[in-house]
């Protein structure tokens, strides 16, 4: 690639020295670029000087160094941000590693296919259905993006299908991504704090449905109005009813499709089998399916991917089972809509959550599951946001703040939330907002309460 692409010889800033600004220099650096990296971080650009060596570092800079012809962000950096602030107001593009590999992909004489996902809940396990169904099918297919891979390691490693993950900051810094087909899951209140409402967070979201093929949740209704708009030729929806013409929906227990599959429809896989189960499991697998389905993969195929497919950890996974009362991590529903979501599946719940909200509101998901709310554990710099809504909306359904701020806040938390469970309640995990303020992230969050539950129950069996 290095010397034949619009990059070589040009002045490149990568803004950022994690695992998404490494990747971005690697392959600027193969695509011939003059790479230099920035970050508030010494350690961390430290550590990608000794990976790569061939880059220049400039710790902490406030604006592009003279010369820049383009700035390469990770995603997790504001529009407001100071360096990229100045440098979009220097006249010097800024665009995010999504659209960098997209541009680079667009320049190979056999470019691989985008298949991309986005949503405010869901992405991780649908881009894994789908990864699944295009292995299934044969083909060299590799979840990335938001998922965890970044999109220009799997550009760079010959993978010729991408299934993408992408996230509303990707989509944001990604405005020439047009992909093969792209779905929209669902549109709930999340990182209004970043974008600065829900126009601008639904605007990036919808970005995704503007390539050849747009697939959007006909259930939900802000998604239905943005894939009635979108600009790609041909328009598919799923539904978790009985699907028109032109859906993919569930008809007499089994995932059918009437888009792809012609008039009469045809039966990708009956849905008990999906895995995970419930309303939010089958629509991930339609929509896979749909994105599938659009690249020509046969419903054997989508069959197959979709049995053998293992849901990822804190996606409402029972941790243990004792006295006829589930403990389940969904530390994964980082925001309401997940938190909402994840809640419907049980008739009786002791429910902790709290966190970042991130300027969410709760009012709505606590009225709508107050009749499920056998009480409430609440932790996290926004516990009292949570508590005033219950206050009123559910108040008479008991609830326990937790102030301490570390571990010791879930053990703490499981303990209350033990005391309030009877047989046949799930305890469950579902925060309804983000980790950072006590947690490295939502898995930390959820090992941590699985080890407080193991604990718990250790101690209850010590005791017996």
């Amino acid at each position: 690639m290095s010397g034949q692409t619009h990059l070589a010889g040009r002045h490149v800033l990568v803004a950022g020295a994690g695992v998404t600004g490494g990747s971005a220099a690697e392959a600027l650096l193969a695509a011939g670029a003059l790479v230099t990296v920035t970050d508030g971080s010494a350690e961390r650009l430290r550590e990608l000087e000794s990976r790569l060596g061939e880059v220049r570092l400039a710790p902490g800079l406030a604006e592009p160094p003279a010369g820049t012809d383009l700035v390469v962000t990770s995603p997790g950096w504001r529009p407001d941000n100071p360096l990229l602030a100045a440098s979009a107001a220097a006249g010097v593009e800024v665009i995010g590693d999504v659209e960098l590999a997209w541009r680079l992909s667009a320049e190979l004489a056999d470019p691989p296919e985008w298949l991309a996902v986005t949503g405010t809940n869901g992405k991780t396990t649908t881009v894994g259905m789908l990864e699944s169904i295009l292995r299934a099918a044969g083909a060299s297919a590799v979840a990335c993006g938001n998922v965890g891979l970044p999109v220009v390691d799997a550009l760079l490693a010959g993978h010729r299908v991408l299934a993408v993950e992408l996230s509303s900051f990707q989509l944001h810094w990604a405005p020439s991504v047009r992909p093969r087909a792209g779905a929209l899951l669902n549109l709930a209140e999340d990182h209004l704090d970043w974008h600065g409402g829900m126009k601008a967070y639904a605007q990036a979201k919808a970005q995704v449905l503007d390539g050849d093929v747009a697939i959007g949740n006909a259930d939900d209704d802000l998604v239905a109005e943005l894939l009635a708009g979108a600009r790609a030729p041909l328009r598919v929806s799923f539904t978790l009813g009985e699907p028109a013409r032109g859906q993919l929906g569930v008809s007499g227990g089994v995932l059918l499709d009437r888009a792809f599959g012609g008039a009469d429809g045809e039966v990708l896989i009956e849905a008990d089998r999906v895995r995970p189960g419930g309303p939010t499991g089958i629509a991930d697998a339609l929509a896979a399916a749909a994105l599938a389905r659009a690249r020509g993969v046969s419903a054997s195929a989508v069959r197959e991917g979709l049995e053998t497919f293992v849901p990822g950890a804190h996606r409402s996974v029972v941790v243990a089972e004792s006295g006829g009362v589930r403990w389940i991590d969904d530390s994964k529903a980082t925001n309401p809509h997940a938190a909402a979501a994840s809640l419907r599946a049980h008739d009786s719940a002791v429910w902790l959550a709290g966190g970042l909200l991130k300027g969410a509101s709760v009012d709505e998901l606590v009225a709508e599951v107050a009749h499920r709310l056998r009480g409430v554990v609440l932790f996290g710099r926004d516990r009292d946001v949570i508590a005033a809504a219950l206050a009123r909306h559910a108040p008479d359904v008991p609830v326990r703040v937790v102030d301490a701020g570390d571990d010791a806040a879930m053990t703490a938390a499981v303990r209350a939330a033990g005391a309030m469970a009877r047989s046949g309640d799930a305890v469950l995990l579902a925060p309804a907002a983000a980790s950072m303020d006590m947690f490295s992230d939502y898995a930390h969050r959820g090992r941590a309460f699985a080890e407080a539950v193991r604990d718990l129950l250790g101690a209850d069996r010590a005791d017996t």
